[in-house]
């Protein structure tokens, strides 16, 4: 530890920190632009210049190193006098254009130019004017002559998103920021160019001048897409949700979030949302009130249960639904005495899961591992923020090999960093991939391999076996496509043998924002009931409740899914949109993340409950609500709740403490299968959900775009 004096206090800080780590640690403010705690330092701004005695000059906090016994004044007439140097020469080119500036209110700028500029300006000659740019749907680059080059967004560009979109050209005054031979922006986490902008320069393109930051109000809230649980402030005006942008969570999030959890609040408000209960009468909608489309849908289950017993209902639930909502939805369906539940909507295989599937570690140790392996994923795009911490362990020396598909990984650097070692290869040959990796490690540490394979472990697999050896903080890291695959359970039963002789932990990425929460919860069928791939491929089903779900883009059934539904006497479809009209027969307007209260468990098992932010639209009702009062005209009993919170202590300690549940042990013996059937299937980033399907801004960006040529 170093000890410096910093304004007259001692202040220890680490060899080799900065005057502006050791101010941090003070709680000492020093102005600046250019230095962002994620970031590399550029020292370019020049603004937090300070008076460190004995130097001849001011000197920049952001890029001095501090020596023992240093004294540093930040606020002697030296260091402000060369801070109110700075901000004039800063403003000199600026247009100066507050009150039209998307900007105004939440600008760095203003706020350090009332403290540090002068009232008027000596500079009388010509501002300088930089053409604006368009890079894409969702940053607006049209006010670029408010840029001051702190450089903040090209290197986040390639410090955190992994690609470098944005950089600078020329020199002097003729410097400009842009991306180059006009290519757009369309890093999974290029909105957070708008957070770390100090400037007017980057701004929303889809929330531009539809309010002022003043008159919004700030609301806690998490995301309802990844496993990664991010936190969100959202911010709202006259009971709509205006913009999304990340709370801070160094054990969630950092202080990112992806552009899914970002943009996709357009969908919130869009043309799709339903606002009334609707039943289809003749093949036409009609809107009805709460009461009659419940006692319509009551007065039907009760008749098929009736006529064809309890096992001809069927439940299908999102796993982007609450905590709360899955619960009840598994209570009623309980109630009514069937077994069949199930959120697997994209799994190919059923086999009971011993234990609940998770990460297998916090999320924070994924920028620590020194090694790791990741198995069926497209991690950039399913998981922009776990990639993105991986991303950091792998700047840090971390070794980052793959076992995944080309439709997932077309070549070694679509993950935007570097992977030591790629098996590009067909779903079905992934098994086979891991007992050759598993061939690798039972040569090398003389353990009988899992699987017998008559051909020796090729230099790929020997290179990863080699990797896993080395390192000490390690992980085998499962993802969607494994997680969906036909072979699950032998890739998990590899993934745990070659975990156990290496010392790698084993987790699996997990699909949606409450996967874990689901499987807390039991959303499984029971006493023989169909799992969703029955439910959805056969006519067994009589009645079908869908809980936030289209099982035509959400499940692997797809298209033939609505052949099967339509089979049914009654689909009842509870959802925020107008989705499943060709088949449901009614369809229940529930609330949005948004408009309720709830709770969701990340990839790591951690709870983390959220209130409403705005008040349902139109008559939209939260779906716990509409199945409590659903089962109390089904009659059955322990649906008593006034509040979510009451179906949150209704599910017990489960979501409050789920760590002793998780795990991810299979006691299936790993095979190599001839046929497994169609490859898994995945989502792309934008088609994930029902929320950002409907997404406009999200929709026109080049992955939604390609997402929609592949599918053509």
């Amino acid at each position: 530890m170093v000890e410096i004096e910093l304004d007259g206090k001692k202040v220890d800080v680490t060899e080799g920190s900065m005057i502006m780590h050791a101010a941090d640690k003070a709680g000492t403010y020093i102005p600046h632009f250019c230095y962002h705690k994620k970031l590399s330092i550029a020292a370019n701004c020049r603004m937090c210049l300070v008076d460190v005695e004995k130097a001849p000059k001011p000197m920049p906090a952001c890029a001095t190193p501090v020596t023992q016994g240093m004294i540093v004044r930040t606020k002697s007439d030296k260091a402000i006098k060369a801070q109110q140097s700075v901000m004039e020469f800063l403003l000199i080119n600026h247009p100066l254009d507050c009150p039209i500036c998307d900007q105004g209110g939440e600008c760095q700028l203003q706020d350090l130019a009332v403290g540090y500029g002068a009232s008027s300006s000596r500079y009388e000659e010509e501002k300088r004017v930089v053409f604006h740019k368009d890079v894409g749907p969702l940053i607006s680059m049209e006010e670029m002559s408010r840029c001051i080059h702190c450089t903040r967004c090209v290197r986040f560009g390639q410090e955190v998103a992994g690609v470098m979109e944005l950089g600078m050209s020329n020199r002097g005054e003729h410097a400009e920021i842009e991306s180059f031979v006009g290519d757009s922006v369309d890093s999974e986490l290029s909105g957070n160019m708008i957070d770390i902008c100090p400037v007017g320069a980057l701004t929303s393109k889809p929330f531009r001048y539809s309010a002022r930051t003043w008159e919004l109000s700030r609301r806690k809230s998490v995301a309802p897409h990844d496993s990664t649980g991010t936190n969100l402030i959202v911010q709202v005006k006259n009971h709509r949700v205006m913009r999304v942008v990340p709370l801070e969570n160094e054990d969630v999030n950092e202080c990112w979030i992806a552009d899914r959890d970002r943009f996709s609040y357009e969908a919130l408000n869009g043309p799709e949302r339903i606002t009334q209960p609707m039943i289809k009468q003749g093949g036409n909608w009609q809107q009805v009130d709460w009461q009659t489309a419940l006692e319509y849908v009551a007065n039907g289950l009760k008749q098929i249960k009736a006529e064809h017993g309890a096992q001809s209902i069927g439940t299908l639930v999102s796993p982007h639904s609450t905590l709360e909502e899955i619960h009840l939805a598994k209570q009623l369906t309980f109630g009514l005495g069937s077994g069949n539940i199930d959120y697997r909507l994209r799994n190919a295989s059923f086999t009971a899961p011993e234990g609940v599937r998770w990460l297998g570690m916090p999320i924070a140790s994924l920028s620590t591992l020194q090694r790791v392996l990741v198995v069926g994923s497209n991690l950039r795009k399913d998981h922009p923020l776990f990639a993105q911490r991986i991303r950091q362990s792998v700047r840090k020396g971390g070794v980052l090999s793959a076992v995944t598909s080309g439709s997932l990984m077309k070549d070694a650097d679509a993950w935007a960093m570097p992977v030591a070692q790629a098996s590009i290869l067909p779903a079905d040959a992934w098994v086979d991939a891991l007992a050759e990796i598993a061939q690798a490690v039972s040569d090398s540490t003389g353990a009988a391999a899992p699987i017998a394979r008559e051909n020796a472990a090729g230099d790929g697999a020997k290179a990863i076996a080699a990797s896993l050896a080395g390192g000490e903080r390690k992980a085998i890291l499962l993802g969607n496509a494994a997680a969906h695959h036909a072979e699950a359970d032998s890739l998990l039963a590899l993934a745990n043998w070659i975990g156990a002789q290496t010392g790698a932990i084993v987790g699996y990425l997990t699909e949606a924002a409450n996967t874990v929460g689901a499987q807390l919860v039991g959303a499984l069928p029971k006493e023989g009931g169909l799992n969703a791939g029955e439910m959805l491929r056969g006519d067994q089903l009589k009645a079908v409740l869908l809980l936030n779900t289209e099982p035509e883009f959400d499940s692997a059934a797809g298209a033939a899914s609505r052949e099967s539904l339509a089979h049914a006497k009654m689909v009842v479809t509870l959802s925020p949109f107008k989705a499943n009209l060709d088949f449901s027969d009614v369809i229940l307007p529930i609330a949005p993340f948004s408009e309720t209260p709830g709770t969701f468990v990340n990839a790591e098992g951690r709870a983390q409950s959220f209130h409403a932010v705005v008040r349902p639209l139109g008559e939209a009702r939260p779906a716990w609500k509409v199945l409590r009062v659903l089962a109390n005209l089904l009659g059955l009993s322990g649906f008593s709740f006034e509040s979510s919170s009451d179906v949150l202590a209704d599910i017990g300690t489960v979501a409050k403490a789920p760590q002793d549940k998780l795990g991810n042990t299979t006691s299936i013996a790993p095979s190599i299968a001839q046929e497994t059937g169609p490859g898994p299937v995945v989502a792309s980033i934008y088609q994930l959900d029902s929320i950002v399907r409907r997404a406009p801004s999200l929709q026109l960006t080049v992955d939604a775009r390609s997402a929609v040529e592949m599918s053509a």
